[in-house]
């Protein structure tokens, strides 16, 4: 018998449009994008489903557009396979995207992980702004390879491998002249190319450490439960469901690498060989089928 998993992307996977066939379609998704306009204070639905994309796209925005929209998702999966989602046995969500998953599986509701993921993201830009980085995306070169560009890239600034998506696929986040120091070197050191990513700063590495303080104090707001399912952390590969554990990681995720490709990999040593990916795009459907081809990944569109 098959085992279901439900996965949320990350951001990046935002773009204009998404999100509006749905609210026009399903009194549910709309209702969410109702509620998200009370709590945030602004039109989330307006910038998603017109943009501009520049404004969509800044880390502040994205990130409450991004959990909403892979919710809205989700009410239409539960309104066309309700089976499908009492079947779900674990969840896992890329950086952003544990959030949404979080709230799939209970552990909060709706209103605390949306204000949850807005001082995410108002704390992120501000710890980005304080220190000029980036991240950059290198394709074709192992995990002791990475590593080894930056070293060699890394100078007196930062630089350290903080997204391992799947074989082949790495991001390295740092200040601006490591990061282009690495993408000029990654050529050299055996790597098919290196793409500077359009992201505000060095998410998931010691950067981003002013951002622990805001997001602590959010989050010692917010009442988090006992998950109904495993939530598979980005921290460490692992299940995790107790409440304090949950908020620990989320804290620690900030500034911790995203270990995406364990995550799944675990998930296959537990036997689960059904995934669905709910939200915009199908960037874990193709990290998936990197990671393992003969899976079953199917993909809920906002």
């Amino acid at each position: 018998m098959s085992r279901i998993a439900f996965l949320f992307p990350g951001q990046g996977a935002q773009r204009v449009g998404m999100g509006r066939e749905l609210a026009e379609s399903l009194p549910a998704a709309r209702a969410l994008y109702d509620r998200a306009a009370e709590i945030l204070g602004y039109d989330l639905a307006q910038l998603c489903f017109e943009g501009p994309d520049e404004e969509l796209s800044s880390t502040v925005i994205s990130q409450p557009a991004l959990f909403v929209t892979s919710l809205a998702a989700l009410e239409q999966l539960r309104s066309e396979s309700p089976d499908v989602v009492l079947s779900c046995e674990a969840t896992a969500g890329l950086s952003l995207g544990e959030y949404t998953a979080l709230v799939f599986a209970g552990a909060m509701d709706f209103e605390d992980g949306l204000r949850l993921v807005q001082a995410r993201g108002e704390a992120m830009q501000k710890a980005a702004d304080a220190t000029p980085s980036g991240m950059v995306s290198v394709l074709g070169l192992e995990r002791v390879q990475v590593e080894q560009l930056c070293d060699q890239a890394r100078g007196d600034g930062i630089l350290q491998v903080s997204n391992l998506l799947c074989p082949g696929n790495i991001a390295i986040s740092g200040t601006n002249a490591a990061c282009e120091e690495a993408a000029e070197l990654a050529q050299s050191a055996g790597a098919m190319k290196a793409v500077p990513l359009a992201v505000a700063g060095a998410f998931h590495t010691p950067i981003m450490e002013p951002a622990v303080k805001s997001l602590s104090e959010a989050l010692d707001r917010v009442t988090m439960r006992k998950s109904k399912i495993p939530v598979i952390s980005n921290v460490d590969a692992q299940p995790h469901q107790e409440p304090d554990e949950l908020r620990e990681l989320l804290i620690r995720q900030v500034v911790s690498p995203v270990h995406w490709e364990d995550s799944m990999r675990y998930l296959f040593d537990q036997g689960f060989d059904q995934f669905y990916e709910i939200g915009p795009g199908r960037v874990l459907r193709g990290l998936l089928r990197r990671i393992e081809r003969k899976v079953s990944c199917q993909s809920m569109m906002a």
